[in-house]
C-alpha cells in the first residue's frame, strides 16, 4: 500500500450538537446531544485515534507504517477506519470479550483481528510483545493514553463553543460522558481548561459516568490511588479498561468540577432502549450508562446539587456527549432488556 497524507478532517467530522425535546422532558432541564455515534467509525474513537494516526504518518512521510492497537472494539474499529482512509495496513487485537459481531465489523475494513486475553490489558501485553516488538514498521496506537488521542477529543468541545451559542446558549452547566480507560474524559477536561477554566468563565461540571464492574476510575476516586480491577464483569465491555490513564486520575484531583458516577448494568441498558425510543438511535450499552443519568436522576443531583428546585433546574443547559459505539443490535439490545427487564 502507498502512503498518503490526507487532511485530519477526512479521519473525522465535525458532528452536530442539538437540542433534544424527549430528553429534556425526562431530565427536566435542558439537554443537547453531541453526536458522537455519527463519526465515520461510529464513535468518537474517530477522532482521538484518526488524530493519533494522522500525527503518525506527519512524522513518517516517507515510508509506509503497520498501525497496531489493542480494543474492546470501538477503538480498534476506528483504527482499521482510519487505516483504510490512509492507506496503510493495521492489526487489532482484541480481548475475548469482545462479541463477534464487533470484530467482524473491524474485518470487513481489511484488518488483521487477533482475539487473545481476558481483557484489554491482556490484549495489549500480547499486542506489545507478540506483534508489535517485532515488526519495524509497526506503530503502536493506543485506545486512550496517549496526549494526541486526548488532543483529537478536545476537539468535541472546540466544536461545542461555537455550536451552542448558534442555539442561543451563552453557558452550559454540565457536560456528561462515559469513562473507560480516559481517553474521552482527558479530551473534554482539557477542552472544559482551555475554554472555560483559562477564560475565566463558569467552568461547566463534567460527569464521568462507568458501569459496576468496569469502575476503575470510580474505584481509584474512592481509594485516593490508581487501582486496576482484578477483571471487568460489567456488560459494558468498551469500558473495560482495568485501569484508568495516569491523567485521567490526575484530573479527578485536580479538577474542582469533575465528578465520577457509576450505574448499574441494568441502568446502562435502560438509557439505550429509552433514548432507541426517544430518538430512534441504537448505540451501545457503555453509551446507555451516560444517558442512564438523563433518565434516572443522577444528572439533576450531581449537576444541579441537592435541593435544587424545579424552576432552578429547568434553566440548566446540559451537553450529553452520545458517544456511540457499534458493539449493538436490535437483537443484542432487545436480549438485554429481557435480561433485566427494561421495557
Amino acid at each position: 500500500m502507498g502512503s498518503c497524507n490526507p487532511e485530519p478532517q477526512k479521519l473525522f467530522i465535525e458532528t452536530p450538537c442539538i437540542p433534544s425535546i424527549a430528553l429534556s422532558r425526562a431530565a427536566g432541564c435542558n439537554i443537547f446531544l453531541k453526536l458522537e455515534n455519527l463519526q465515520l467509525s461510529g464513535s468518537f474513537k474517530s477522532r482521538a485515534v484518526g488524530n493519533m494516526m494522522y500525527q503518525a504518518m506527519l512524522a513518517k512521510p516517507a515510508g509506509n507504517v503497520h498501525f497496531y492497537c489493542s480494543s474492546g472494539g470501538n477503538a480498534g474499529l476506528a483504527c482499521a477506519t482510519a487505516a483504510a482512509t490512509l492507506g496503510q495496513p493495521c492489526t487489532i487485537v482484541v480481548p475475548m470479550i469482545t462479541s463477534q459481531h464487533m470484530i467482524e465489523k473491524i474485518r470487513l475494513l481489511g484488518a488483521k483481528v487477533h482475539q487473545v486475553g481476558t481483557n484489554w490489558a491482556l490484549a495489549d501485553e500480547h499486542l506489545r510483545t507478540a506483534l508489535l516488538a517485532h515488526d519495524p514498521t509497526g506503530v503502536y496506537v493506543p485506545p486512550f493514553d496517549h496526549p494526541d488521542i486526548w488532543a483529537g477529543n478536545s476537539t468535541i468541545v472546540d466544536e461545542l463553543a461555537t455550536q451552542l451559542p448558534a442555539h442561543g446558549v451563552a453557558h452550559i452547566d454540565g457536560i456528561a460522558c462515559n469513562c473507560g480507560g480516559g481517553g474521552l474524559l482527558n479530551g473534554i477536561m482539557a477542552g472544559v481548561q482551555k475554554h472555560y477554566t483559562s477564560a475565566g468563565a463558569k467552568e461547566p461540571t463534567v460527569l464521568a459516568v462507568e458501569t459496576v464492574g468496569a469502575d476503575s476510575l470510580n474505584a481509584s476516586v474512592k481509594a485516593g490511588q490508581l487501582v486496576t480491577l482484578p477483571g471487568i464483569t460489567s456488560i459494558a465491555t468498551s469500558l473495560g479498561a482495568p485501569r484508568v490513564a495516569e491523567r485521567t486520575f490526575r484530573w479527578s484531583r485536580e479538577a474542582r468540577h469533575l465528578e465520577s458516577l457509576v450505574v448499574t448494568d441494568a441502568e446502562a441498558v435502560m438509557g439505550s432502549v429509552r433514548f432507541a425510543d426517544d430518538a430512534r438511535v441504537l448505540v451501545e450499552v457503555a453509551c446507555g450508562a451516560t444517558l442512564a443519568t438523563v433518565y434516572n436522576g443522577d444528572l439533576r443531583r450531581v449537576v444541579g446539587g441537592e435541593g435544587i428546585s424545579d424552576e432552578a433546574w429547568r434553566r440548566k443547559n446540559v451537553v450529553v456527549i452520545v458517544c456511540g459505539g457499534l458493539n449493538v443490535s436490535l437483537e443484542m439490545l432487545r436480549s438485554y432488556a429481557e435480561t433485566y427487564g427494561v421495557k
